[in-house]
C-alpha cells in the first residue's frame, strides 16, 4: 500500500432542513448561507490535497459543497445519493418517535412513502461499489468523496469491514472534512469529522 492515497470524505454543508434535524434524503434542498460558508471553509483543506478523482452525490447540496470546496472536476456518482428514507422524508427522530416511541432508525429502518425506501444493507452495498471504484484510483492520489451523513457513515462502516448498520458509531457533521486510509495494509480511518476553518 505504499504510495496509496486515501479517501478524503467531504460532507456537505448545512442545509434549512439539515439545521432543523429532518431526514433529508432524496429531497434536494440547497445550502443554507452558513452551508456555503462551510463548504468554502473547506477549500484550504481540500487544497493541501493531491487528489486524482473525485466522485460526488447528484444532489445539488453537494455538488455545490463541491464546487465550494474546490474539489477539482467531481463525476457524479449516482450511488453516493443519501439513505432513501421513503415515508420518513422529512422527518425528524423526535417527530417519529411520537408515533413508534423509541425508534432509531439504525435498529428500526424505514417505511415505504413517495419512496419505497432502502434498508440499511441496500446502502451498504451502494457504498462498496463506490469503495470499489474508488481503490480503483488510490494508486493515482487521493480520491475524494461529496456526499451525506448517513452515507458517508455508512460507507465508512464498510470500509472498515463492518457492517452497514455499524455506521451508528460515527457522527458526522455538516460541511466536515474526514479521511480513510491504510495502516499495516489495513483499512483505517485516518481523520475524522474535522471542521471548516471557515
Amino acid at each position: 500500500m505504499i504510495g496509496m492515497g486515501e479517501l478524503v470524505i467531504l460532507r456537505h454543508g448545512e442545509t434549512e432542513w439539515s439545521r432543523t434535524r429532518k431526514h433529508t434524503g432524496r429531497t434536494d434542498i440547497p445550502l443554507t448561507p452558513r452551508g456555503e460558508e462551510q463548504a468554502k471553509g473547506l477549500a484550504p483543506w481540500v487544497a493541501g490535497r493531491d487528489i486524482a478523482f473525485a466522485f460526488c452525490s447528484p444532489a445539488a447540496r453537494a455538488r455545490r459543497t463541491a464546487e465550494l470546496a474546490g474539489v477539482p472536476s467531481p463525476e457524479t456518482e449516482p450511488d453516493l445519493w443519501e439513505w432513501d428514507y421513503g415515508g420518513y422524508e422529512g422527518r425528524t427522530t423526535a417527530e417519529i418517535g411520537r408515533d413508534l416511541p423509541g425508534w432509531w432508525i439504525w435498529k428500526d429502518g424505514v417505511v415505504p412513502g413517495a419512496t419505497p425506501g432502502e434498508t440499511v444493507e441496500a446502502v451498504g452495498d451502494r457504498c462498496d461499489r463506490v469503495i470499489a471504484k474508488a481503490k480503483a484510483h488510490l494508486a493515482e492520489g487521493d480520491v475524494a468523496l461529496v456526499a451525506h451523513g448517513h452515507v458517508l457513515r455508512i460507507l465508512t462502516a464498510r470500509w472498515l469491514g463492518l457492517p452497514a448498520r455499524d455506521g451508528r458509531l460515527f457522527a458526522l457533521d455538516t460541511g466536515t472534512a474526514s479521511t480513510l486510509g491504510f495502516e499495516h495494509r489495513r483499512e483505517v480511518i485516518t481523520s475524522w469529522n474535522i471542521p471548516p476553518s471557515a
